[in-house]
């Protein structure tokens, strides 16, 4: 592959070349990895020229300079921010919990400059690194040319992943599992439900329903960001920018109605946590989920992670955000051939009650999506 490029320009390819990760030719033989690889930082060139607005010799023209992802809080002890939970929470007869996986960042340290001024921007002003915004650019482009599908109300959504769980006490260190199955069946009715779907984990089959304070009547939740269906995710607006600002107004609202304190709440992180719960166990519509990885350009601190690994072994790249707040970091994690989302990884970037610095705090790993007609249907025995 030729190389015109030069100084920072150059140095930023360099990186992100490292940050592919190796591992890939356990699966390919050298020759073929090699050709994904040029691929795709070729087709990473082709992008940060186009988004620079023209050439210079084979150049990209950056325009903006680097700017400093904004870190809320420097304080070892901060605890942390409760995430955007959806409401359906398992029956406690069922004995398993729906929000099993830890939202956790992980963000990788660079010096690459700021993308170019078209992508989107959250309130702070700041968007991800260059690398970072380039990747999630060829992920859309991937994610834009899959199939649509139809879904009806009456049909469900079938997500099937490898998990790990937390067996350590409360607050105390983590102790994880191995992988362990679990699918769930999502209704995908627009308007208010109690029963929200079905669970099937550790040799258990449970309900997902709306949970609520003891003596309290159960309300139905109407499809939204807390109960996001196909339909409703395909209304969602394709502009980054005008998603970025309907994702955090609805994130807003959520924490208002819970009397979320001000010092709990990270805009930035906030959005990055809501996209990571939309990405995981649901079924996404293609122009959607392109909408949302050039969303997640636009939120500061985003960044290529290094040779991330999800629940089933499978190794890939990852687009990560650091919570410097909590100590913790989250990667999502695409095939490095294919780009498609393959899960998440979690671990700790400073020592703290759940365990030393790196101690992985959870991984999971996206199995297979399917729309099925009926609680407990699996794709292989649908009709």
């Amino acid at each position: 592959m030729n190389d015109r490029t030069s100084g920072p320009e150059r140095a930023e390819r360099e990186e992100l070349a490292r940050l592919l990760p190796v591992p890939a030719e356990r699966d390919l033989p050298p020759g073929r990895h090699l050709h994904h690889k040029e691929t795709l930082m070729r087709q990473i060139d082709q992008d940060s020229v186009r988004n620079s607005g023209g050439q210079d010799n084979g150049r990209e023209s950056s325009r903006n300079g680097g700017r400093n992802s904004r870190h809320d809080g420097e304080h070892a002890t901060a605890r942390p921010r409760p995430r955007l939970l959806r409401p359906a929470v398992l029956l406690p007869a069922a004995g398993l919990a729906l929000g099993g996986v830890l939202l956790t960042t992980l963000a990788v340290t660079g010096r690459d400059h700021a993308p170019e001024p078209a992508a989107a921007r959250t309130s702070s002003g700041a968007t991800a690194h260059r690398g970072a915004a380039v990747l999630l650019d060829r992920i859309a482009t991937v994610a834009s040319k899959t199939d649509e599908r139809k879904v009806t109300d009456d049909q469900f959504v079938y997500v099937r992943t490898l998990q790990t769980e937390n067996e350590g006490t409360f607050g105390g260190p983590v102790k994880l599992t191995e992988p362990r199955e679990r699918e769930v069946w999502m209704t995908q009715e627009s308007g208010p439900v109690i029963d929200e779907g079905l669970i099937h984990q550790n040799g258990s089959y449970g309900p997902i329903t709306v949970g609520v304070p003891d003596g309290e009547e159960p309300v139905g939740y109407p499809a939204g960001l807390n109960r996001p269906t196909y339909t409703w995710l395909a209304s969602l607006p394709t502009d980054p920018e005008a998603l970025l600002r309907r994702l955090s107004a609805e994130i807003t609202a959520d924490q208002d109605a819970r009397n979320t304190p001000a010092e709990d709440r990270d805009p930035d992180q906030d959005v990055f946590d809501a996209i990571g719960e939309l990405l995981r166990e649901t079924l996404m519509p293609p122009r959607t989920a392109a909408a949302l990885y050039k969303a997640a350009a636009g939120i500061p601190g985003v960044s290529v992670d290094t040779d991330a690994v999800d629940a089933a072994g499978r190794h890939g790249v990852g687009v990560a955000r650091d919570n410097t707040r909590a100590g913790w970091r989250t990667a999502w994690i695409f095939d490095a051939r294919t780009l498609e989302y393959l899960g998440e990884r979690s671990y700790l970037i400073r020592d703290t009650s759940l365990g030393r610095k790196g101690t992985v705090t959870n991984r999971t790993a996206v199995m297979e999506r399917a729309v099925v007609d009926a609680l407990r249907e699996k794709p292989s025995t649908k009709a």
